[in-house]
């Protein structure tokens, strides 16, 4: 009776999707990003909703058991953002369950600062120091030859995204990571499916995080993940993630480990219950199973999400690849298979325009257009109107308050981003049609600026 019940229901969304959300009339304006869901992510939906289970459950142990697999690591933990998963990548490593290993207040962490606020964020949320190193322009990653100089013996971890899909330099990143006994976060926010040498990025460091927000390569709705093969990290994450408890039971279920009344715990008397014993300072970043049901079928459909993206970025390197006398094309590392969130461009320095007129005249031409986050995170609001330490590759422990032109010059390559570089979209959606008006469209401009030199 239940099942032949919920099969109607579901027939009957089938039959709504086909008839109204797969005929949405089509806009004139080419966003850079975007979802692309079917009728199979709103049967899930369906079949969640129709549980009535309302947080973590079947579907949620589905989606980080397949996320794992297809990532070939040990443990995915979903959580309510990439931006959470990138907080606990974080505030995990300041557990004192890692004793000697463990990041305490004013240790150093490299990052760039080019980079989403939410990459250096948790840095400053854990009372920790941000070291700023430079990028390189066309990978627009952290400039690895740069980062050795900027390594000191508070420096315990380093911390960076693969720009847009596009990997750090792998190998240099984690020989200095070995050298100098650092935590290696990689916030693969923006790279899901990308590969280094065969392996999915995200997973060579010790911790990987991941977005599923709708402009990524998969999407929940708001969701993410963070992985490890390190079961001590991973059963740290996972306290942190669900309030900081000590136990491990799964929501909903109690006792799995056979001592929930036998224990004892810090100066809590003998056998208080585990469910309500805390290790950790954390939070409740979990997501729901409606979410997680999203998941599944979005990632059943990722190798052909990536594929559709690949296809974009190069017909666009095509179409552009003659106006190099003013553009910077995108580099990619060697060994890296890009999985392409988005197609960078520079203007170049001598070039008879600037980004801003190309990128007021590509929106103007209804073509979206974003810039790369942050640009110099150090000129953000988030920084000249607060009270913040940090250091710039080599120089000595510097406040938020004495930022100058003279400290902004010790990262020209960030600056160059900032005033130089933007993007435009490769995702699923965008069909030739829309590649084609995209890279028209910028050559029209170049045009109509070399008429006017």
């Amino acid at each position: 009776m239940e099942e032949e019940l919920r099969n109607r229901v579901k027939e009957a969304a089938k039959d709504y999707y086909r008839k109204i959300c797969a005929q949405k009339p089509k806009t004139d304006y080419i966003p850079v990003s975007g979802k692309l869901l079917g009728e199979e992510e709103l049967l899930n939906m369906i079949d969640a909703s129709l549980d009535m289970w309302l947080t973590s459950g079947r579907f949620n142990t589905e989606f980080e058991q397949k996320f794992a697999q297809y990532l070939n690591v040990k443990y995915a933990l979903t959580v309510n953002s990439g931006s959470s998963a990138n907080l606990l990548a974080i505030s995990a490593l300041t557990s004192p369950k890692l004793k000697s290993k463990r990041l305490q207040k004013n240790d150093e962490v490299i990052t760039t600062a080019c980079a989403f606020p939410t990459t250096v964020n948790p840095i400053i949320q854990n009372g920790l120091i941000p070291v700023f190193v430079d990028c390189e322009i066309g990978t627009y990653n952290i400039d690895a030859e740069k980062i050795e100089e900027a390594i000191t013996p508070k420096t315990k971890a380093i911390f960076l995204a693969h720009t847009l899909g596009n990997g750090f330099d792998i190998d240099k990143i984690t020989k200095l990571a070995e050298k100098y006994n650092l935590w290696l976060i990689e916030d693969s926010c923006d790279a899901l499916g990308a590969e280094y040498k065969g392996k999915k990025l995200g997973t060579i460091g010790h911790i990987g995080t991941f977005s599923f927000y709708p402009a990524h390569h998969i999407t929940t709705g708001e969701g993410g993940s963070i992985v490890t093969s390190d079961l001590q990290l991973y059963k740290i994450i996972k306290s942190f993630r669900d309030w900081g408890r000590d136990c491990c039971c799964p929501t909903g279920k109690d006792g799995i480990c056979n001592k929930r009344f036998s224990q004892k715990s810090g100066n809590l008397p003998f056998g208080y219950d585990h469910k309500y014993t805390y290790s950790n300072i954390g939070y409740n970043l979990k997501i729901t199973d409606w979410q997680a049901a999203i998941g599944c079928s979005q990632l059943d459909k990722l190798n052909y999400f990536l594929e559709i993206r690949k296809h974009n970025a190069d017909l666009l390197t095509k179409n552009l690849y003659d106006l190099q006398d003013y553009f910077i094309l995108p580099k990619i590392n060697e060994g890296i298979k890009s999985s392409w969130f988005g197609y960078l461009i520079s203007v170049k320095e001598n070039a008879p325009f600037s980004k801003q007129e190309l990128v007021e005249y590509l929106e103007h031409n209804k073509i979206g257009t974003r810039q790369l986050f942050a640009g110099n995170i150090l000129r953000q609001p988030m920084f000249t109107e607060n009270d913040i330490y940090f250091r710039i590759a080599a120089s000595k422990l510097l406040n938020s308050k004495d930022l100058n032109d003279d400290l902004y010059s010790l990262l020209p390559n960030t600056e160059f981003i900032m005033n130089n570089t933007f993007w435009v979209g490769t995702f699923p959606a965008l069909k030739n049609e829309e590649i084609n008006k995209i890279s028209e469209t910028i050559r029209n401009f170049v045009k109509l600026k070399y008429k006017n030199i």
